[in-house]
């Protein structure tokens, strides 16, 4: 017996000597400015780092519940936590060059890596640009907030277009569940900005606002998981990029504020964006010239703009936009449904389009194809525009509002729009029990079921000249 216990006595001493040896290991792996990072330490502050006071006047930010990124394997990356590099994250401090920092060091490294803003720290930072390619792929963790400087004045004149710029990152992740706001509050009253303008004697004219996230030239590029508000103009925009996903987002501006779209894609291809919900003072979706294969799919949208495709052709510009597919949608209290416009004078072509499953609620023109598309009254009348063709409306049901006709199909006098689809449309006035009539101009296509309200007015077959602008599409 006295045996045994001796046993069990060295046993234990032995175990208490190997978990010491073990935790002084752990600690000498966390010291290292970047490294493969041990589980349990991503959130761990280093000593003397000031937590982020929450009642503090720069961090009034309401953070609601999102959507949690699935959990990242940390050891499996390289970590670069912000602060090792200098950010404060008090709000007040800029921190641009802390994080500007950490990009280039995990760009550099040939491990896959992860940035980490930590929750509970704000980060101030000023326009800047993260450039790759990089030596691997990166996460980009911001589980705390990153928010824009509130001055426009501060801003330098050349650095007024965009905010935070992502250059050729390919394989980059952007997620968490922390808040990027854009403090757009004072760039939407700028004099300059006739509709917000507060007296007659406002410059007229547009005048540059920052988009708040923009990609330029990036390949299997991911967004997930993140609340994004009140950016000075565009809260996102993809250009020349190429296998986005974008997912489980929260985008918030007022209803009133600006070209705030929430998405706007350029010139890219292979995009899904889903499972995100969008309200803002623009479309909450737009698609710009040069974008193919693009999915949209369970976003609830609104206040807002809605979804759009344009504009397109704009000072008699050549666009192309193909295989676009909207589906499960929410539109809610918005000026416009799913929406086409395009500018006199354009050329190219508008093509393969799906919108299929979209409810509507109190809702102008829910479904609007618009060739006439201006921002002034005095845009001239132009011959030439881009031919929109292979159109379907499938499944969009709900209310709109009776100051616009539920559906308005206004194509171009020269360029007709041919082979729309209609199929299970019901759209009731949200007041009143008397339903307004479609608009339709030089719109061929068919209705192959009921529709309400009716669309009679949609010609059968095609136009005698569809030979003479066939030459017009892209595809």
């Amino acid at each position: 017996m006295p045996l045994t216990r001796f046993t069990v006595v060295v046993a234990f001493m032995l175990l208490m000597f190997l978990w010491g040896s073990i935790k002084t290991e752990g600690r000498h792996r966390h010291s290292n400015s970047h490294h493969r990072s041990p589980k349990n330490t991503i959130s761990i502050p280093p000593t003397g780092a000031p937590p982020l006071n929450s009642n503090s006047s720069n961090n009034n930010h309401s953070m609601s519940p999102l959507p949690s990124p699935a959990p990242v394997d940390s050891d499996s990356y390289s970590l670069f936590d912000v602060r090792a590099y200098g950010a404060v994250g008090n709000g007040v401090n800029d921190d641009t060059n802390a994080f500007k920092t950490a990009w280039d060091s995990a760009c550099a490294e040939m491990n896959p890596s992860l940035i980490l803003v930590p929750g509970g720290y704000s980060c101030l930072l000023k326009s800047t640009i993260f450039v790759g390619p990089c030596q691997n792929n990166i996460i980009f963790q911001v589980d705390g907030v990153i928010v824009a400087p509130d001055e426009p004045d501060s801003w330098p004149v050349n650095s007024r277009r965009n905010w935070l710029v992502f250059y050729r990152t390919d394989g980059l992740t952007l997620r968490g569940g922390g808040l990027i706001d854009g403090k757009g509050e004072k760039w939407w009253d700028l004099p300059c900005k006739p509709h917000k303008a507060k007296n007659a004697t406002a410059m007229h004219g547009p005048c540059d606002s920052p988009v708040a996230l923009r990609f330029f030239s990036s390949r299997n590029v991911t967004v997930e998981g993140l609340k994004v508000q009140n950016s000075p103009q565009f809260h996102f925009r993809f250009d020349q990029c190429r296998y986005v996903t974008v997912s489980s987002l929260h985008i918030s501006s007022p209803a009133l504020s600006p070209n705030t779209d929430g998405i706007h894609v350029e010139a890219t291809e292979n995009v899904l964006i889903h499972n995100s919900v969008i309200s803002n003072g623009d479309d909450c979706v737009s698609i710009g010239a040069g974008s193919l294969n693009v999915h949209i799919e369970n976003i609830t949208c609104g206040p807002g703009h809605g979804i759009s495709i344009g504009s397109l052709g704009k000072q008699n510009s050549r666009a192309c936009v193909a295989n676009v597919t909207v589906k499960n949608v929410v539109i809610r209290h918005s000026d416009n449904g799913v929406r086409i416009k395009t500018w006199q004078g354009g050329s190219g072509s508008v093509s393969s389009v799906t919108f299929d499953s979209i409810h509507m609620d109190t809702v102008r023109n829910p479904i609007i194809i618009d060739q006439y598309y201006c921002l002034s009254k005095s845009c001239q009348n132009q011959t030439s525009n881009l031919f929109i063709s292979d159109i379907t409306y499938s499944n969009i049901k709900g209310t709109y509002d009776v100051r616009s006709p539920p559906v308005h199909f206004g194509c171009s006098d020269s360029v007709p729009c041919t082979n729309i689809t209609v199929t299970e449309v019901e759209l009731l006035p949200a007041m009143g029990q008397i339903i307004s009539d479609p608009f339709c101009w030089n719109v061929y296509g068919t209705a192959r079921t009921m529709t309400i309200p009716p669309l009679a007015c949609l010609q059968e077959g095609l136009p005698g000249s569809v030979t003479d602008i066939d030459g017009n599409t892209c595809y």
